[in-house]
């Protein structure tokens, strides 16, 4: 059965709370809203404001990791000056998960490369998520969406590095490329189950970058924005927007898939599709 995934040429906060409410999906209890808070000096994150009306619809709190290599984000007395200095404390409550330690474990038992994660352990005050993901390209896993959200997103500092080397905890870098994508797809599995279906996926391709929100020196936007999706289904909102990228008749969208195809980034959503969390078969509704 294909999954279905709503999609709007309108890029409005209003639109995003007016999809979630056509997607009928209520998230139960304490909401987890995973965004990315945009990494210093990066242009191209999307702000606090726009994701205003949605997060006060489901009463959620912000949640983020640090990260695993150099920057502003990588220790918690960095990463929540950044995120105030970005305005999130502003609007929202913000929960840096693995501000301090232990990690909290998931276990991956049908991962192809890992069989644990490691997440912040504030994961376990909430009952469900919101996953708000900016569509973008990104300098090794080809683009960002859902299942890098997930992910890397999710991942603890410590959880970063093991995705990154593939459970080696060698040089995050130099894994195998491929087995990092992999791993990404293993530990965005672990969050999946660990919710228990009580997750919504958003999109929005805006701001369109080759560079991720985690670049402080990201390029400008590429090709012209698309539109907001909004799923159920993490691998076929991930899946429709690649589909949406490569439809495109925008001049830059060949700078996007080439970095997309050079970094092989739609083998994650296959090895994901694998994995059984979702399907890349989908039914795209346009509201």
């Amino acid at each position: 059965m294909k999954s279905k995934v709503l999609f709007s040429k309108e890029i409005t906060p209003e639109k995003v709370v007016e999809m979630y409410e056509m997607l009928g999906k209520e998230l139960p209890g304490k909401v987890a809203v995973k965004v990315h808070s945009g990494e210093e000096g990066n242009q191209n994150f999307l702000k606090p404001k726009f994701w205003k009306p949605m997060v006060n619809h489901v009463n959620g709190t912000i949640v983020e990791c640090n990260t695993a290599y150099d920057g502003a984000r990588n220790t918690t007395e960095k990463h929540i000056k950044l995120i105030k200095k970005h305005g999130w404390n502003e609007y929202f409550d913000v929960d840096l998960m693995d501000a301090e330690g232990p990690d909290m474990e998931l276990s991956i038992p049908n991962g192809k490369k890992i069989k644990k994660n490691y997440v912040g352990k504030d994961l376990a005050k909430y009952d469900s998520m919101l996953v708000l993901s900016h569509f973008k390209g990104h300098p090794m896993g080809g683009f960002g969406g859902a299942i890098k959200q997930l992910s890397i997103g999710v991942a603890s500092s410590m959880g970063k590095a093991y995705i990154h080397s593939s459970g080696t905890m060698g040089d995050m870098f130099a894994a195998d490329h491929d087995s990092f994508l992999e791993s990404m797809a293993d530990a965005a599995e672990s969050v999946v189950e660990y919710f228990k279906g009580n997750m919504v996926f958003v999109n929005v391709m805006k701001n369109m970058s080759v560079d991720c929100d985690c670049c402080a020196v990201a390029e400008d936007p590429c090709m012209k924005d698309i539109g907001i999706l909004i799923s159920l289904d993490p691998i076929a909102i991930d899946q429709a927007c690649l589909d949406l990228v490569y439809a495109s008749d925008d001049p830059g969208r060949d700078h996007l898939i080439e970095r997309i195809e050079t970094r092989n980034g739609a083998h994650t959503v296959e090895s994901a599709a694998e994995l059984g969390y979702g399907s890349r078969e989908y039914e795209l509704v346009e509201v």
